[in-house]
């Protein structure tokens, strides 16, 4: 490892860390193919209609999150709510990893940039701009990282068989939601960056670190692309929120 100015710029490919996931983590009887949903009401509904057992649990000091396995349209798919940022998003596809997934499709909201990208419209992200800490961790540095080709091929492949507009876009990693500035924002528009979110290039890194697929919808929510900020109420839209969150269990089924 190089020393460098900045410590975030120091990667190391050792894999032999002193914590690994298997150290504290037992392969369990689960099923392959995984969706990460943020969404806990849309989880709720799913689980409602299809028979499911838990499987397992993903712990953190202030959480404790089930991994469902559902009996899904005939396939076994693994189901579990996604944590908010980085560095969780990463800790979860490494423990669900060591469970035994293995193919992952994550759904989400994200801001937009654009404000003429209605609410509700549907972006598959195809690389992210690296502006968070966890995925230096876990790749070499870069500016920018690239979704897995195969996975964003099988989620086109769903939404344009249901008929469901999207877009294949860069989106705007970033830790820091409240340091959105107009400067920052202006300067991800002129890399072509077209929603921001939190987590897409720390799921691409450690997927890639872990070698598991992994692919993402993301759903546009609030605007960060007029002079001052517009929600859109994007969290009460709970109906797109569970229209998401089936796409992504067809788009995994199909992994």
């Amino acid at each position: 490892m190089t020393e460098r100015e900045f410590p975030i710029l120091e990667y190391d490919d050792d894999r032999n860390a002193f914590i690994r996931p298997l150290n504290i983590i037992q392969p369990v009887e689960i099923a392959e193919r995984c969706v990460l949903c943020f969404f806990a009401e849309a989880i709720e509904k799913v689980l409602k209609e299809y028979i499911y057992r838990i499987a397992a649990h993903f712990r953190a000091e202030s959480l404790i999150l089930p991994l469902y396995e559902l009996d899904y349209k005939g396939q076994k798919i693994s189901l579990i709510q996604a944590g908010v940022g980085a560095p969780i998003a990463g800790a979860q596809i490494d423990e669900l990893t060591a469970f035994g997934c293995k193919k992952y499709i994550a759904c989400g909201s994200c801001g937009v940039l654009q404000k003429e990208i209605a609410v509700g419209h549907l972006i598959i992200p195809v690389s992210a701009v690296r502006d968070e800490g966890t995925s230096y961790h876990y790749v070499k540095p870069s500016r920018e990282i690239n979704a897995d080709e195969r996975v964003v091929r099988v989620i086109e492949n769903v939404l344009t068989e249901r008929k469901v507009p999207y877009v294949k876009a860069k989106t705007w990693t970033t830790d820091a939601f409240y340091r959105e500035t107009p400067l920052k924002i202006q300067q991800r528009k002129k890399e072509g960056c077209v929603a921001v979110e939190m987590e897409a290039s720390a799921y691409m890194a450690v997927s890639q670190y872990n070698n598991v697929e992994f692919g993402q919808i993301l759903y546009a929510g609030d605007s960060l692309g007029s002079d001052t900020w517009d929600s859109r109420e994007h969290i009460s839209r709970t109906e797109i929120r569970e229209f998401v969150l089936r796409l992504a269990l067809d788009a995994c089924s199909r992994l």
